[in-house]
C-alpha cells in the first residue's frame, strides 16, 4: 500500500530525530564516562557493597564524602548510571519507601581485592588520558611520527611523565597491575593449556608482575621472570618467587621456554625450536577476532583509536601475521577467547 505525502512528511521527520537522537548519542558519550569516573571517586560501589551489596540512597551517604545540599544530584547521577547498568535499581513496593541500589556484574568489578578494575578505569577516565584526546583533529594535520598524541597535549611522551612524575607513575603502575591480575586470572583457568610444558617464562616490559604473579600461582612449577627498565624493578613486590630484571628488551632478552607479551626479534633469539616447546604467549586484541556482537567490536576498534595517542596501534589478523613473519616466525594461532582479547601462540 503506497503512502500517502502526510505519511511520507512524516517519515521523514521521524527519520531527522532518529538522526539527531544518533549524533546526541555521540556527543553526550563522555557525560556517560564521567559519571561511571564520579562514581568511583565518590567510592559508591564499595558504599553499596559494605551495606551488603544494596543500599538506599540515604544508605550511600553515610559511606561517601557529599555535601548535603547536592544529595538531590546524586539521585540524578544514580539514575543514569542505573539505566547503563552500572547499578541495578528495585522500585519499592509500598508508597513512600526509598528506591535501593545494588551492584551488577559491572560493578562489582569496582569492589575487593581482588579482580577489582577501579586502578585501570581511573587512569582511563583520569584528566591526563581524557585530556590527550581534546585536539584529535589538530593531530591528524600532523605528519606521522611526531607530535604523539599525548605528547602534543601534555609537552612530553608517557613514558617521560612516568619516569618524572611519581604519583602518575603509581596510577599507571597500578592500572597495569590491576588489568594484568583480572585478565590473568581468566587466562589460567581458561587457556592453560597454553602453559602445559613450559619450564620458564619471560614477561618482557611486564611491569610490576602482575600477569607473571597470577602465572605462578596458577603454575608453580613454571620458573617465572619479569624483565623491565630499572627504575619499574626498583618498585617491584618483594618476597615473591618471580625474578625482576632490569634491562631493556630492545637490546637483550633473558632465555626462557616462553616469552610472553611481546613480539620482538629478541623474543624470537631467547626461546628454543617449536619442537623444543619455545614460543611467543602475545595477550592483545586481534580486531575482528571473537564474537561479532555489536559491543564487542566496537570496544576493539575505540581500544584501537585509544592506544593512538601514543601511536600504538590494535591489529587485525592479516597485520598480526605480516609482523610474526616479519620477525621470522613460522606460524601462529590466534585464540579468541577472553572477550575483546586473543591469546596469540607464535612459534619459531
Amino acid at each position: 500500500m503506497a503512502l500517502s505525502k502526510e505519511q511520507h512528511g512524516s517519515s521523514d521527520k521521524q527519520a531527522l530525530l532518529d538522526a539527531q537522537l544518533q549524533l546526541w548519542q555521540h556527543t553526550l558519550g563522555y557525560v556517560k564516562s564521567m559519571a561511571l569516573k564520579a562514581a568511583l571517586d565518590l567510592r559508591i560501589p564499595d558504599a553499596i557493597d559494605q551495606h551488603g551489596g544494596s543500599a538506599t540512597l540515604l544508605q550511600i551517604v553515610t559511606k561517601v564524602t557529599l555535601h548535603p545540599s547536592k544529595i538531590p544530584c546524586l539521585r540524578r547521577l544514580m539514575r543514569l548510571l542505573t539505566i547503563t547498568d552500572v547499578f541495578s535499581i528495585q522500585h519499592p513496593t509500598d508508597a513512600g519507601s526509598e528506591l535501593v541500589y545494588g551492584l551488577t556484574p559491572a560493578s562489582r568489578l569496582l569492589v575487593g581485592s581482588t579482580l577489582n578494575l577501579s586502578p585501570l578505569l581511573n587512569l582511563m577516565l583520569g584528566t591526563i588520558y581524557v585530556s590527550s584526546f581534546f585536539d584529535l583533529g589538530r593531530w591528524f594535520q600532523h605528519e606521522m611520527p611526531d607530535p604523539t598524541l599525548f605528547k602534543m597535549a601534555h609537552g612530553q611522551e608517557i613514558w617521560d611523565l612516568t619516569d618524572h612524575d611519581a604519583s602518575f607513575s603509581k596510577l599507571f603502575d597500578n592500572a597495569m597491575a590491576a588489568d594484568s591480575s583480572f585478565i590473568m586470572d581468566i587466562m589460567v583457568s581458561k587457556c592453560s593449556d597454553i602453559f602445559q610444558g613450559i619450564s620458564s617464562l619471560v614477561d618482557v616490559a611486564g611491569g610490576i608482575g602482575g600477569a607473571t604473579q597470577a602465572i605462578i600461582k596458577a603454575f608453580p612449577h613454571v620458573e617465572c621472570c619479569v624483565l623491565d627498565l630499572s627504575h619499574v624493578v626498583a618498585s617491584a613486590p618483594i618476597g615473591t618467587k618471580v625474578k625482576y630484571i632490569a634491562g631493556d628488551m630492545f637490546e637483550s632478552i633473558p632465555s626462557a621456554n616462553a616469552v610472553f607479551l611481546k613480539i620482538l626479534r629478541n623474543c624470537k633469539k631467547a626461546i628454543p625450536s617449536k619442537e623444543q616447546g619455545g614460543k611467543v604467549i602475545i595477550l592483545d586484541i586481534v580486531v575482528g577476532a571473537g564474537s561479532s556482537e555489536q559491543k564487542n567490536v566496537e570496544t576493539q576498534v575505540l581500544f584501537d583509536l585509544m592506544i593512538m595517542f601514543i601511536n600504538g596501534i590494535q591489529r587485525d589478523e592479516q597485520q598480526w601475521k605480516k609482523i610474526i613473519f616479519e620477525a621470522e616466525f613460522s606460524d601462529y594461532k590466534v585464540i579468541p577467547v577472553l572477550g575483546v582479547r586473543s591469546v596469540i601462540e607464535v612459534y619459531p
